[in-house]
């Protein structure tokens, strides 16, 4: 399995991004997805993490700005990114737990990099 996260860039105060992170493999189904986000100095942070039933979870700081999604039949996990804050800028990793054939995986995409800055 591996997961592959891309919709990094630039962008202004405010503006809006929309991350992906595509899983490919055999995979029967992806039991636990979430972002999470690592800026230089500090920690890597959950950001948003969802379950196979929908179920989310959002940290303080992405609740009404930051939505959480997926899609089954593509296998991908979506971050929907509004009201972009300085603070935002990171390094943002998607995780996943995974079905397959062989078993319950847990995996990390490469990240992808989000700068807010004007």
């Amino acid at each position: 399995v591996q997961l592959q996260a891309s919709g990094g860039g630039l962008v202004q105060p405010g503006g809006s991004l929309r991350l992906s992170c595509a899983a490919s493999g055999t995979i029967i189904d992806i039991n636990y997805a979430a972002w999470y986000r690592q800026a230089p100095g500090k920690q890597r942070e959950l950001v948003a993490s969802i379950t196979a039933s929908r179920n989310t979870n959002y940290a303080d700081s992405a609740k009404g700005r930051f939505t959480i999604s997926r899609d089954i039949a593509k296998n991908t996990v979506y971050l929907q990114m509004n009201s972009l804050k300085p603070e935002d800028s990171a390094v943002y990793y998607c995780n996943a737990r995974v079905t397959t054939s062989r078993g319950v995986g847990d995996y990390w995409g490469q990240g992808t990099l989000v700068t807010v800055s004007s």
